[in-house]
């Protein structure tokens, strides 16, 4: 269960809070968390979105990957799609049973499998595609689309300042 942030604490709570603990800045604190809400609302959205078609937001993220590739390996499936291998080893195994990938041996190394996405797959993509497309616009149409550039430039420096976990 994700926790959700519903209500951001007030300016001056964290004003309070920055006089107590040195190096701490309102505007950053504030400006984090209201990302951290907009990003909560957005993901459960998805979720929501994802479930009236029978996926997960993991299981949708692994079929597009697919549909972008003829076939991978599953750790390039797990490298590309930002999860660990026993994550993705869990994904496929779901996916092939409802039918929607398929996994075959490598055809040189047998202990290495080749996963692509299934008729069945494609078939389940483009249902949900139309609509998923649909909601995504419009969720960004309160923005211009530059208003839109302007936003993915700043999320970009946010993200190049988050240490990654998987960094040693």
């Amino acid at each position: 269960m994700a926790l959700e942030l519903k209500q951001l604490p007030e300016h001056a709570a964290l004003q309070k809070d920055a006089e107590r603990y040195p190096g701490s800045d309102v505007s950053a604190v504030e400006t984090c968390l209201v990302l951290l809400r907009v990003s909560g609302d957005v993901e459960a959205a998805y979720g929501t979105h994802f479930a009236r078609h029978g996926l997960s937001q993991a299981r949708f993220v692994v079929l597009m990957t697919l549909q972008r590739e003829d076939e991978l390996r599953p750790a390039e499936l797990a490298e590309r799609t930002g999860v660990t291998r026993a994550t993705i080893t869990g994904l496929l195994d779901g996916l092939e049973k409802e039918g929607l990938v398929l996994r075959r041996a490598h055809a040189e190394d047998g202990r290495m499998s080749l996963v692509r996405l299934s008729a069945k797959g494609r078939q389940r993509l483009e249902g949900v595609l139309p609509d998923h497309y649909r909601r995504t616009t419009a969720l960004m149409a309160g923005l211009s689309t530059e208003e839109r550039q302007h936003l993915t430039r700043l999320l970009a420096k946010v993200a190049a300042g988050i240490p990654h976990v998987r960094d040693p």
